[in-house]
C-alpha cells in the first residue's frame, strides 16, 4: 500500500525530489511561498495544502527539505507545529542541512510522542535532485532507516545509515569541508592555467582524466571558463554550512584551516554580490580580483 507522503520545502531541490516521489506515491505538498506551490502542482500530481497542521494530519511520512535549523524548529515544535498533528507511528525525514545538535533535539522530541526522526541530508546539487541521483547520509533509529528506505531511493543512487540521530549531519559536514577544499584547489589550478597562458579548456580535458579529478571538476570546469555562476548550490547556503561546521569544529577543538579560509573566501564573495552565484565563483573571485 502507498505512503500518504507530505513534503514541506519546494525549493531547487525539494521541487524536483517531491515530483519523482508524486511519481510512486500520494504526496501533499507546502511551501511558504504559495507561487512555488501552484508551479509544482501544474507539473506533477499532487494536493496543495494551506498549513503545517492540514500536511501533518493528511501525512504517513513528513519529509523536509528547507533552510536552517530554525525553519525545522519552527515547522516541527513551536506553536501549530507538525509534533502537535502527527499520528503516533508516523515519521519525519529531514533532508534540510542542519547542526546535528538539532537532529537530535528533534529527535527526542518527537520520539516522546512514538514519531520517527532521520536526519538525511542529501549530496549531488540541484542536478542530482533533478535526475533523481542524490547520495542520502542518513542519521536515527536504523528501524526507521530500514522503513524508509524504499521511499528514499526513489530519488538517490546511494544511501547509507551512518548511525545515531546527528550522524547524518556530521557527515554532510565532512562532505563540504571537502567541497570547500576541493573548489578552492580547482579555482586556483584554473586561474594559474590561465595567467601562465595555457589554453585552459585543454588542461582540463587532460587532467579530468587523472588523479586530480573529481566531481566539482567533471561537472563544473566548463561553466567556470565561461563565466557562468548563475547555477547549482549558492554561495549563500555554503557559508551557512560552513559556519555549521566551524562551529562544531571549534567546540570539539578540531582543526579546520583550509575551510575556515574558504569560508572567508566565500564572505568576499557575497559582499562583492555574489551569494546568489554557484560554489564554483572562487575561481571568479580570483580571475576577477576580489
Amino acid at each position: 500500500m502507498n505512503k500518504a507522503i507530505g513534503f514541506i520545502g519546494l525549493g531547487i531541490m525539494g521541487f524536483p525530489m517531491a515530483g519523482h516521489l508524486s511519481k510512486q506515491h500520494n504526496v501533499f505538498v507546502f511551501n511558504r511561498s504559495k507561487e512555488k506551490t501552484k508551479s509544482w502542482i501544474k507539473k506533477y500530481s499532487g494536493i496543495e495544502c494551506s498549513s503545517i497542521k492540514e500536511i501533518s494530519e493528511l501525512s504517513d511520512i513528513l519529509i523536509l527539505c528547507v533552510g536552517n535549523d530554525n525553519d525545522v524548529r519552527e515547522i516541527i515544535s513551536e506553536k501549530d507545529g507538525a509534533l502537535e498533528y502527527l499520528k503516533p507511528g508516523s515519521s519525519i525525514v529531514d533532508h534540510t542541512t542542519t547542526s546535528a545538535d538539532l537532529a537530535i533535539e528533534m529527535n527526542n522530541l518527537l520520539s516522546s510522542k512514538n514519531i520517527n526522526y532521520l536526519d538525511a541530508p542529501v549530496s549531488g546539487g540541484q542536478a542530482g535532485a533533478e535526475s533523481g541521483q542524490l547520495s542520502i547520509m542518513v542519521g536515527g533509529k536504523n528501524e526507521s532507516y530500514a522503513e524508509l528506505k524504499d521511499v528514499l531511493m526513489i530519488y538517490s543512487k546511494f544511501i547509507k545509515y551512518m548511525g545515531e540521530s546527528g550522524s547524518g549531519q556530521l557527515t554532510k559536514m565532512v562532505n563540504q569541508i571537502c567541497i570547500a577544499g576541493l573548489l578552492q584547489g580547482l579555482a586556483e589550478g584554473m586561474n594559474f592555467s590561465e595567467k601562465a597562458g595555457l589554453n585552459s579548456r585543454d588542461v582540463l580535458e587532460v587532467i579530468s582524466k587523472g588523479a586530480a579529478q573529481s566531481w566539482q571538476m567533471e561537472n563544473r570546469w566548463h561553466t567556470m571558463l565561461d563565466d557562468k555562476f548563475d547555477h547549482g548550490f549558492a554561495v549563500d547556503l555554503m557559508r551557512k554550512d560552513l559556519e555549521i561546521v566551524i562551529k562544531k569544529a571549534k567546540s570539539e577543538n578540531i582543526s579546520l584551516e583550509v575551510t575556515k579560509i574558504v569560508n572567508d573566501y566565500y564572505k568576499e564573495i557575497q559582499k562583492s554580490g555574489g551569494g546568489k552565484w554557484d560554489t564554483s565563483s572562487l575561481y571568479k573571485r580570483l580571475k576577477d580580483n576580489f
